[in-house]
């Protein structure tokens, strides 16, 4: 019996060796991989992002079309000039029949395998000296067009920065959380190896060790789970990045709210530079033109053309005594053309009363618009001032919480409480750690949203 025991005993020491041998690998690893990973901060991410995100690039590239479009070389303002060259050969049968103005009679000339030889070549240049003011308006559509590319580049740019900073702050979340969890599997290893010493010791029963152990496998499902989301979430955002690193990083987890302007000054920003907005006023400008170009059909067009040509021809061998061998021909030819299109079977009248009813169609847009982006605006301002508010609660509810635990871990080790109380009070703690976590990210995506609205996000810092 005395040997049993003390065979029992040495396990016990053997097992509680191994936990503990176990609980320090696990620190370890843990911290030698927050070591070795390298911390992203928001400006660097910011910095790769404005570089290799692929959105951001095809925006750029559509800017670069447009602002070619508004090259001179695309607005008719310049003349064009044609050059033509060409070399005929022939070899014919050829027959001549000449009719005496005397005699009346008729005599016939013929010859086989005749050969004639042409060159010629010419340089023609036209210019449209007016069109009906369409080409002026025309440039100045093309304008509106590249300041519309403009804004449609910089709407990428804002929906990418949102994009960018969500998925980041939610890394953020993540690890906070992932660290939150670990702490608790470390509380519960740590009540798995008390409940083991005294059901070892005969101080408690198996159910108690047997519970602890379900809240250690439970607790360790749940990092598993948290770590996956995490690793999820940093792929993520390297498809934002535009990279395609592992995700071995690690994020900034601090958080800094910006000091917002009240409401009313908030909205006439909002209505100021909000990007759709001023997307919809280009539109309405490019319709504008679109009217007077049209318009421009009613007026005639005077072109200018000018050419200087050189033809030559040769005859090799000639049945007809009277022609030439040799021709050639060269000279300056130059006009002016007036076009008026008086009527056109109505299709220009067509096109002017289409083109006013679509700039009415971008009119009600932009009354559209303004209506629903103010109404995100308050409901978005709204949302953000309870998260902020929330926050201040939670802050308070983690204070309290984690006051509760540190008096349950101690009655708890003093034999005061039970295990069910102990693990109710660590499970609050998670909670609140939990929900102030998710009220503070909460509360500055919902403020990255006020800075999206109002046109401002390009210009704070995060």
């Amino acid at each position: 019996m005395k040997k049993n025991k003390l065979l029992r005993l040495i396990q016990k020491k053997n097992n509680m060796r191994l936990v503990r041998k176990t609980i320090l690998a696990v620190v370890f690893l843990s911290t030698l991989q927050m070591v070795s990973q390298e911390i992203l901060t928001k400006e660097k991410a910011l910095e790769i992002t404005l570089e290799n995100n692929f959105g951001i690039k095809i925006a750029k590239n559509n800017l670069e079309i447009a602002e070619n479009n508004t090259s001179i070389y695309n607005t008719g303002k310049l003349p064009t000039a044609t050059f033509n060259s060409g070399a005929n050969y022939s070899r014919n049968n050829q027959s001549l029949i000449f009719t005496d103005r005397d005699t009346g009679d008729d005599s016939e000339i013929s010859g086989n395998g005749v050969v004639a030889k042409t060159y010629n070549a010419s340089l023609a240049v036209n210019y449209t000296i007016f069109d009906g003011f369409g080409r002026k308006y025309n440039v100045e559509q093309l304008k509106e067009t590249y300041n519309l590319t403009e804004l449609q580049a910089r709407e990428t740019i804002e929906n990418t920065y949102l994009q960018l900073f969500t998925t980041y702050f939610q890394i953020a979340r993540l690890s906070e959380n992932t660290d939150n969890l670990t702490e608790a599997l470390t509380i519960s290893k740590q009540r798995l190896q008390r409940a083991q010493y005294q059901y070892d010791y005969g101080q408690s029963t198996k159910l108690e060790f047997l519970n602890a152990q379900v809240d250690v496998n439970n607790d360790s499902i749940s990092l598993i789970a948290a770590k996956q989301q995490l690793n999820n979430a940093k792929r993520g955002l390297n498809v934002i990045l535009g990279k395609k690193n592992d995700a071995n990083f690690s994020v900034e987890t601090e958080v800094t709210y910006n000091k917002m302007l009240s409401f009313n000054d908030l909205k006439n920003k909002t209505l100021e530079n909000n990007s759709l907005l001023k997307q919809n006023e280009k539109n309405i400008a490019i319709s504008e033109f679109n009217i007077k170009i049209n318009k421009a059909s009613y007026l005639p067009s005077l072109n200018f053309n000018a050419s200087y040509g050189y033809n030559r021809t040769r005859n090799e061998n000639l049945i007809n005594p009277f022609g030439a061998k040799l021709i050639t021909s060269d000279g300056l030819n130059a006009g002016v053309n007036l076009t008026w299109n008086i009527f056109d079977g109505g299709s220009t009248k067509t096109r002017i009363a289409n083109s006013k009813i679509a700039l009415e169609n971008q009119q009600i847009l932009l009354e559209q618009q303004k209506i629903t982006i103010e109404n995100n605006l308050k409901n978005t301002w709204e949302n953000y001032q309870n998260q902020l508010f929330i926050l201040k609660a939670q802050e308070t509810n983690v204070l309290t919480t984690e006051n509760n635990f540190k008096r349950t871990q101690e009655r708890y080790k003093l034999g005061q409480v039970t295990s069910i109380e102990f693990r109710q009070a660590q499970i609050n703690l998670i909670n609140s750690k939990t929900a102030l976590n998710n009220a503070k990210y909460d509360a500055k995506l919902i403020e990255l949203q006020l800075l999206q609205l109002s046109g401002d996000i390009l210009n704070v810092d995060f």
